[in-house]
């Protein structure tokens, strides 16, 4: 009898029922294999491709805070890159200065360019008149000027190289009092409140002085004259800059109305305004605000005013 069995073939049972068992069980487990395969190919594609499980996931979220953090760093750069040119143009541009404009002597400048009382005045070359406190009198009085003490510190300025400091410069102060009287004129025994002071290497100098008053018809102020040198300080025609200060509105309002000495100027404050004044008044803004001090201070320990004087050295 010859057998119908192969070694290359699957052994057949006795019957065909059996047979029909056996073929199904070999299909069954060639499917679990196919599906063994299948899900281990798909977790090894997944897996493979970054998606699915919370590793995967885990991975994303750390890339994508990296992203975030790499974005927030560049960005902090490029703000710090913006802020360091800010500060830069912001250094830079606190070096320009305003140009003070020329104004007039006004009638009461004693520096030689003109009369009073039929003969001409000039304190510039009286022996003194060099000096930082310029309260008292130092002429033929020694009476020493009443009224809210000021240290006022001027810093010269080159508008032709940068705003640079001008030193050796002197500068020539002179104002009315509290009453509103100017020295050798309508005081004519007093020569306070006049004085010349040579800038140091930084385009400084300072003056001890009083707080001005205020007089009918002007916003209260003080007159300045700038000479190249102390040697060309002798008469106002050598001047390279006249030009005056506004006192501050605010420093005005704290003063006149609080201090004795200063009641004629309540009155005369109230009439007047910058826009009124026959000097300030056709000045821009901006040079309003380089000839108006910067003052701080109170009535009893007096005031500190610094303001920068600009001109071509």
């Amino acid at each position: 009898m010859i057998k119908d069995t192969l070694p290359s073939e699957p052994t057949h049972g006795h019957s065909l029922a059996e047979d029909f068992a056996r073929i199904e069980a070999q299909m069954l487990r060639r499917r679990r294999a196919l599906a063994w395969l299948g899900s281990s190919a798909g977790a090894f594609l997944v897996g493979g491709c970054g998606g699915g499980g919370s590793s995967s996931g885990a991975a994303t979220t750390a890339a994508t805070s990296a992203a975030t953090s790499t974005t927030a760093a560049t960005t902090s750069a490029s703000a710090s890159s913006t802020s360091s040119s800010t500060d830069t143009s912001s250094s830079a541009s606190s070096t320009s200065c305003v140009a003070d404009p020329q104004e007039t002597a006004g009638p009461y400048p004693a520096d030689g360019t003109n009369t009073s009382s039929g003969s001409t005045s000039d304190i510039l070359t009286a022996s003194g008149i060099v000096r930082s406190d310029i309260r008292s009198s130092f002429i033929s009085s020694t009476n020493v000027a009443e009224g809210v003490k000021v240290t006022l510190t001027l810093t010269l300025a080159n508008t032709g190289a940068n705003c640079a400091a001008l030193a050796g410069y002197a500068v020539y102060l002179w104002h009315c009092d509290a009453v509103g009287n100017y020295s050798l004129y309508s005081a004519p025994a007093e020569s306070y409140l006049r004085g010349v002071q040579v800038s140091n290497s930084a385009g400084q100098v300072t003056f001890v002085t009083i707080f001005p008053g205020c007089y009918s018809g002007r916003w209260p102020h003080m007159h300045l004259e700038v000479f190249k040198t102390q040697a060309a300080a002798t008469s106002g025609k050598n001047a390279v800059l006249t030009t005056q200060l506004a006192m501050p509105s605010a420093v005005c309002s704290a003063i006149y109305p609080y201090v004795s000495t200063y009641t004629r100027s309540v009155s005369n404050f109230a009439a007047i305004s910058i826009s009124t004044d026959n000097v300030f008044s056709d000045n821009t803004s901006a040079q309003i605000a380089a000839m108006t001090p910067t003052m701080a201070g109170t009535i009893a320990d007096g005031y500190t005013a610094t303001a920068t004087i600009a001109l071509a050295g």
